[in-house]
Formats: structure tokens, C-alpha cells, sequence
């Protein structure tokens, strides 16, 4: 079954559920754009790999030591007692692997296009942020025209000038245009507006459609199967929003 809302699915969000919907959108994403590029193109699955930062918090165990003497009148003896261990946690950064897409002209393997799918280490300060700011500053001052999308209410937004309060965002940036850049900002109770994928200069762009892709992930993953839609979102919406997603008889 298709997902019961309109647009975006606030609970996909669901750190146990994000991951595996961020991996099949990227494949669906591809495939749809194999549909409709010409053959002078290919979509590739690349990965970008980081080490994320550790713990928030260094937890250091503090034993109970305490130093007691005894005595009596006949014999006094000093002792220590024997320390004994505590459990501790040490904070260990984790690999992360996060795919994106790269349009890339067959005859010489340039890269036209990057298509990104934001995730929510992206969009909250440590390592992930400092890794995706560096990959899009590099994109931004190449020829390569990017495509950022941003299915994600919570975390800070992505730098940009002049950008409008929404719960989601789709940016274009083609190079030639640059600084300039267009910015798709949609909410909650809207569906996902398609968009077009820059080329080559002078080329017809093909329009991506991701409302259909994420009901057919959503369909083909059995998500409806993984959520449970009795419990609050994260992070919490608004009244409004929270009294429509009451509304939804579909749920």
C-alpha cells in the first residue's frame, strides 16, 4: 500500500527506519533516471565515508576508595583496601557510508550532475556536516551543477541566502547560474513538487518526479509494516500540522 500522506512521510524520519529508506530512494532515483536519459549518460551510486564523531559525553567511572585503620590496644594495623574495578564506556567513532548520485557523460566520464539526498547527519553539527559542507563547497565551485534534496524537518537547514521557512527543501544549483540557484520549499501537507535535473548546456531537462518513487519504496519496503503510526513524530510537529495528521483517516 501506498504511504497514507500526500507528500512527505514525517515518520520515515524514524532513525530505524531512515537508513534503508535513504538506500532504496537513491536506487529508485537511478533507475528512474535511466528511464529517461539518453544513452550519452549513466547514473552512478557513489558513496561518501566518514568517521563519525564519538560519544557526547566521556563517561569516566571514579572507584570508591577509602583508606581505613584499625587498632587495639595490643597490636595496630594500617591497611588499605584493595581497589576494585568499575565498568566504564569509551566513545568510539563509527564508519559512515552515505550514497549519492552522480549524473556522468559516458564519453568522458565528467560529472554533469550530483543528486543528494541530505541525511540527518547533515544537518546537525560533528563530522557529517563537516563532511557534506566540504563535498557540496568543492561541487559548488566546479562546473558541476548540484541537486540537493532535503526530505528532513528536524536538524539545521543547509546554508543558502534568502531561503524560506518550510519543513523541506529542494535545491538547483546549475553551474553556469551561480551564485544564483532555485529552491523547491514545501511542507508537510504538500506533495513533493517534481523537479528538473540539469544536463549540458542547451539540453532538454527531464523532470524528476520523487512522489511516486517514495510511494513506491514505501510500498515495495512494506514500511507500513516497520511504523507505528499510534505514536508521536519526531521531532514533534506543530499543533496544526499535528491535528491534521489526526484528520487522516488513513492511519
Amino acid at each position: 500500500m501506498p504511504s497514507p500522506f500526500p507528500g512527505m512521510n514525517p515518520y520515515l524520519q524514524n532513525s530505524e527506519i531512515w537508513s534503508e529508506f535513504h538506500s532504496r530512494m537513491i536506487v529508485a532515483i537511478a533507475d528512474a533516471l535511466d528511464d529517461c536519459l539518453s544513452r550519452d549518460y549513466r547514473v552512478a551510486v557513489e558513496k561518501r565515508v566518514y568517521l563519525s564523531e564519538a560519544g557526547e559525553s566521556i563517561l569516566v567511572g571514579i572507584p570508591d576508595i577509602s583508606v581505613t585503620t584499625t587498632s587495639n590496644q595490643n597490636l595496630e594495623t594500617s591497611f588499605a583496601t584493595v581497589v576494585q574495578p568499575v565498568n566504564i564506556e569509551i566513545p568510539i567513532a563509527q564508519e559512515v557510508q552515505e550514497r549519492f548520485l552522480e549524473i556522468r557523460e559516458v564519453t568522458t566520464g565528467m560529472v554533469i550532475t550530483t543528486i543528494e539526498l541530505l541525511s540527518p547527519k547533515n544537518k546537525r553539527s560533528g563530522e557529517g556536516r563537516i563532511a557534506y559542507l566540504q563535498k557540496r563547497q568543492k561541487i559548488l565551485t566546479s562546473t558541476t551543477h548540484l541537486v540537493e534534496i532535503d526530505l528532513l524537518r528536524g536538524g539545521e537547514p543547509l546554508p543558502m541566502i534568502g531561503q524560506v521557512s518550510s519543513d523541506y527543501r529542494i535545491l538547483i544549483s546549475r553551474s553556469p547560474q551561480r551564485p544564483q540557484a532555485q529552491l523547491y520549499a514545501f511542507n508537510l501537507r504538500q506533495p513533493i513538487p517534481a523537479f528538473p535535473i540539469p544536463l549540458r548546456t542547451g539540453e532538454p531537462e527531464p523532470l524528476l518526479e520523487l512522489q511516486p518513487l517514495l510511494h513506491y519504496v514505501y510500498d515495495r519496503a512494506r514500511l507500513e509494516l516497520a511504523i507505528n503510526y499510534s505514536l508521536p513524530c519526531t521531532p514533534k510537529l506543530s499543533i496544526e500540522d499535528e491535528a491534521w495528521l489526526q484528520s487522516l483517516t488513513v492511519l
